[in-house]
C-alpha cells in the first residue's frame, strides 16, 4: 500500500444512498457518505441484490436455529435463499483483502453484525439473537478486520475507535505487503506505543516480548497482530488516557518550567474530571512536542492517528 493510496473500506451499498433494498429505498449513512469518503475508499456491496434478487423484492429473515439459521421469505416459506447468500459471502469474502474495515447494515438478516431478529418456523420471534449471513461469513475469514454497523457509528466514541482501527490496520497490511521484518515490526510497535497504553495496557505488555522474541518472523507476526487489534477493539476510557498523557508529561521535566508544567498538569486534571475534552491536553502537548522537539514522541500515532479534520476526538 503506497503512501498515497487511499485506504479502502468496505460497506452496505444501501449505506451509501445506493436504492437497493427491499422497497427501493437506502439507508444513506452521512458519517459515511459525507466525511468518511472524503479521506476513504469504499467497496460497495448489496449482498441481496448481488444474489440476483431485484428491487424492490419480498423481505427475508433469519429463521431457525440462532447459530445456523435460513434465510427465508418473510411472508412466503417457500422462498429460501440461504444457499445463494452462503454461496455468494463464501465466494467474495476471501476475496476482500484489500479492504481494511467493514461498515455493515444494521439488523439486515444477510449484513447485520450482531442483534438480528431471528424466528422459529412458526413465526415467533426469538429475540435479536442473530447475524446476518454474509456478515457471518465476513467475520468468520477476516477475524481481524474491524467492522462496524451503521447504528453503532453514532455512538462517539465506537465511531472514533472504529476509524483508529481501520487506520491503524491499514497499517499493518501496508507493513505486510513489503514483507514483514524484526525492523519493521519494532518501528510499528514504538510508533503506536501510546495508543495501546491508552486502550489496553495489559495486551500492550504482552506484546513487548513477542517484539523483543528471535523466532520467525511472521508467524511472530501472526501473534502480534492478532493481540494488537484486540487491545484497540476495546474503546480507551478516560483513565487509560489520563494516564498516557500522564507518561508523555514526563518527558517534557526537563524542557518546561514551573508555570507551565503545572498549568499541563492541570489540564490533564480537568481532563480526567471530564472538565475539558481530550483534544485541549493533546494540543498542548502536541504544542510543546513541536517546539522542543522530543525525539520519541514526534512520530508517536497517538497524537495524530487518523485524518484530523474528521474531528473524532472532539467529543471525548
Amino acid at each position: 500500500m503506497s503512501q498515497t493510496q487511499r485506504i479502502q473500506i468496505g460497506i452496505s451499498a444501501c449505506l451509501l444512498g445506493e436504492p437497493v433494498r427491499y422497497d427501493g429505498g437506502h439507508k444513506r449513512l452521512p458519517f459515511a457518505d459525507d466525511e468518511l469518503s472524503r479521506h476513504f475508499d469504499f467497496l460497495k456491496i448489496c449482498p441481496e441484490q448481488a444474489i440476483g434478487m431485484g428491487v424492490p423484492r419480498p423481505t427475508i429473515r433469519l429463521v431457525g436455529d440462532p447459530d445456523k439459521p435460513q434465510l427465508i421469505g418473510s411472508s412466503n416459506a417457500e422462498l429460501n435463499v440461504t444457499d445463494a447468500m452462503q454461496a455468494f459471502a463464501k465466494e467474495t469474502t476471501p476475496k476482500l483483502t484489500e479492504i481494511s474495515g467493514y461498515i455493515l447494515c444494521a439488523k439486515s438478516p444477510s449484513c447485520g453484525m450482531e442483534r438480528v431478529p431471528v424466528y422459529d418456523e412458526q413465526g415467533n420471534g426469538l429475540g435479536k439473537v442473530g447475524v446476518g449471513l454474509f456478515a457471518r461469513q465476513l467475520m468468520a475469514v477476516h477475524p481481524l478486520l474491524p467492522v462496524e454497523e451503521n447504528g453503532r457509528l453514532n455512538d462517539v466514541h465506537l465511531r472514533e475507535n472504529f476509524v483508529l482501527r481501520v487506520v491503524a490496520y491499514s497499517r499493518w497490511q501496508a507493513i505486510t505487503a513489503q514483507g514483514l521484518s524484526s525492523k519493521l515490526l519494532e518501528d510499528f510497535h514504538r510508533r503506536h506505543k501510546f495508543l495501546l497504553l491508552a486502550h489496553n495496557q495489559a495486551i500492550y505488555r504482552e506484546l513487548g516480548p513477542i517484539v523483543a522474541e528471535a523466532g520467525e518472523i511472521n508467524e511472530r507476526g501472526e501473534r502480534y497482530i492478532k493481540k494488537f487489534m484486540l487491545a484497540l477493539k476495546q474503546p480507551a476510557s478516560t483513565k487509560n488516557h489520563t494516564n498516557t498523557l500522564m507518561h508523555i508529561q514526563g518527558f517534557f521535566k526537563d524542557h518546561l518550567d514551573a508555570d507551565d508544567r503545572l498549568k499541563l498538569t492541570e489540564t490533564v486534571r480537568d481532563y480526567a474530571a471530564g472538565q475539558l475534552p481530550l483534544l485541549v491536553p493533546l494540543e498542548m502537548l502536541s504544542h510543546y512536542l513541536k517546539k522542543y522537539h522530543i525525539d520519541y514522541l514526534l512520530d508517536q500515532y497517538y497524537f495524530d492517528p487518523y485524518p484530523r479534520d474528521l474531528k473524532l476526538r472532539m467529543g471525548m
